[in-house]
């Protein structure tokens, strides 16, 4: 990956799960007018993320889609495995240690870090070093107690 306009995002989560803070994030990206993909490492984080996507708030959800739904062009949240970009995003999130390949075209990539989990940790810091080593401005947030986010590096 190269420098380029590119914001590179770390968010460290300890105090919230995936699944309460991605819906959060993805919802201020769509009001800023961004298009977003989600690349998961599992099929299995696929479903969950889908279902929390229709379900996470009584009156609301967020309009997503996968490959299996067709139609990935129309959609402002589209979920992957890979490293695909067909719904034209300006931002990725990635999660379970997933990687962006490149960063062209993106806004911003957001990796989403497991606090609890010390091998999600660890490959967090090898993308760190990488992607600051490669010229790339990376910013590192962490959750405080009550769930908000601090810029810490």
């Amino acid at each position: 990956m190269t420098a380029d306009a590119t914001e590179v995002l770390f968010y460290h989560l300890e105090h919230q799960p995936l699944e309460r803070v991605l819906p959060g994030l993805i919802e201020r990206s769509l009001e800023r007018g961004w298009r977003v993909v989600v690349q998961a490492g599992s099929e299995e984080r696929l479903e969950a993320l889908d279902s929390v996507l229709w379900t996470y708030k009584e009156d609301s959800f967020l309009p997503h889609g996968r490959s299996r739904d067709g139609h990935a062009d129309r959609q402002p949240v589209y979920l992957t495995t890979d490293d695909d970009n067909p719904n034209g995003a300006n931002v990725r999130f990635l999660v379970d240690g997933t990687e962006a390949k490149d960063s062209a075209g993106y806004i911003r990539l957001v990796y989403l870090i497991d606090g609890h989990d010390p091998a999600a940790l660890e490959a967090a810091r090898r993308q760190w070093r990488t992607l600051k080593e490669g010229g790339c401005a990376v910013t590192y947030w962490q959750q405080d107690e009550s769930g908000r986010w601090e810029k810490k590096a």
